[in-house]
């Protein structure tokens, strides 16, 4: 593959209180042929994430037509999973209504957060949002835990398939404990109560390694997945170590080859996405594939997006 980088679409910087810093994981779900909606992590003051959303030109989504003015939805209950913070992370449409999967943030005592993950419902076009439970539909269970997050969701005829990160542990980095996680998957019948295989669809390709926000791409009877990785040491300082953006196939959504080599897309020598490119989402627009992903700092620097322009892996 080959990705043409096409800009930077956005920058949070203090439009709103809630809107201070950050732009990060964005997700785009179609409003109409010409309007693109970009659903997106900004930050407050605090550090908490309140999902928010812009809508684009779909033909160009760098000319940004609307910023709304509020986030869809608000931190949780005290006390509950993502009363810390609220980071979206898939949108599905179902009907009339949009689910809304995402990455609930608790505060942590003896490690620095605890993650699980939410679902809200719109049924008013995704412009709002209402949780479907005051608590997760995938927490910590007696195999995974530590943390769930970062959920992606398909809905293929009567089945709800879900790959998310799942953490496998804390290692103490130069005084500070820093998660490790990798990609499993999950199913549904319902796309609420969920059946985890157990099974590790990207593993570590190196000791130090994470890696999680998966995005799935379902054609030709096989599976594409775009995903990004990082070191657990330095990520925040070292470009070398920060997130990149990895690649893998699959014939059945479960067992997968994980071919980062074949990603098409890098850091750029300079800029906004300089040090590191994180939180990929992959989508179709009139025969062209797009891909969303965050720059610097986790998105600090905002989001942006790159237009396939080469890929001899379609089809096979």
């Amino acid at each position: 593959m080959r990705w043409e980088k096409k800009g930077r679409i956005f920058t949070a910087a203090n439009q709103h209180e809630w809107m201070a810093h950050h732009a990060s994981v964005p997700i785009a779900d179609k409003v109409d042929d010409k309007v693109l909606r970009i659903y997106f992590g900004p930050r407050d003051r605090q550090g908490r994430t309140r999902p928010a959303f812009i809508d684009v030109q779909s033909d160009n989504p760098a000319n940004v037509l609307y910023v709304h003015d509020r986030p869809v939805l608000d931190l949780g209950k005290p006390g509950t999973f993502d009363d810390s913070g609220v980071m979206p992370s898939c949108i599905v449409s179902d009907g009339d209504r949009k689910y809304l999967y995402y990455t609930g943030w608790n505060l942590g005592v003896t490690v620095p957060y605890i993650l699980s993950i939410g679902l809200a419902v719109s049924t008013d076009g995704g412009v709002t949002f209402s949780r479907m439970f005051e608590g997760p539909v995938a927490d910590r269970t007696g195999r995974e835990p530590y943390s769930c997050l970062s959920p992606f969701v398909l809905k293929t005829g009567d089945t709800w398939r879900m790959w998310y990160a799942a953490t496998t542990g804390f290692v103490a980095v130069k005084g500070r404990l820093e998660p490790q996680y990798h990609i499993r998957y999950a199913d549904s019948l319902d796309g609420i109560e969920w059946r985890r295989a157990a099974a590790t669809c990207i593993g570590y390709s190196f000791e130090s390694e994470a890696n999680g926000r998966p995005c799935v791409i379902a054609e030709d009877g096989h599976y594409r997945m775009w995903y990004c990785y990082r070191s657990i040491v330095d990520y925040r300082i070292d470009s070398s170590k920060s997130y990149r953006i990895g690649y893998a196939e699959s014939h059945n959504g479960v067992d997968w080859a994980r071919l980062d080599h074949l990603a098409g897309i890098r850091c750029s020598d300079e800029g906004w996405d300089s040090m590191m490119i994180a939180y990929p989402y992959v989508y179709r627009h009139r025969g062209r594939t797009y891909m969303l992903y965050a720059g610097n700092g986790f998105g600090e620097a905002g989001f942006g997006y790159a237009v396939l322009v080469d890929d001899d892996r379609r089809g096979r």
